[in-house]
């Protein structure tokens, strides 16, 4: 477990930095700036209470929404035809 209240009261010059190289100019030089994709903006409606769940988590809701849906999306792909039947399903109900 990290000992949050001893690192808060440590100086910088407490700080073991020897296993961490000193950057330098050559390092500039050669990096290259990556920045992350733009999001698409969306109008998306979800159950109440699944906003819910969310906001209750605090600030960065959206994103934590994101990150879900993303990592879901990246392991669903043979639940695909089940979610589909599913959700035929459940609209069929809704007549």
């Amino acid at each position: 477990m990290t000992d949050w209240q001893r690192i808060d009261s440590m100086m910088d010059e407490d700080i073991d930095l020897s296993d961490i190289p000193e950057l330098d100019d050559s390092f500039f030089r050669e990096a290259t700036l990556v920045l992350p994709k733009p999001k698409a903006v969306v109008t998306l409606r979800v159950d109440a209470d699944v906003l819910q769940w969310f906001k209750a988590r605090g600030k960065g809701y959206q994103t934590l929404m994101n990150a879900v849906l993303k990592e879901y999306s990246r392991h669903s792909t043979e639940h695909l035809p089940k979610m589909k039947a599913i959700l035929n399903k459940e609209k069929n109900m809704q007549r």
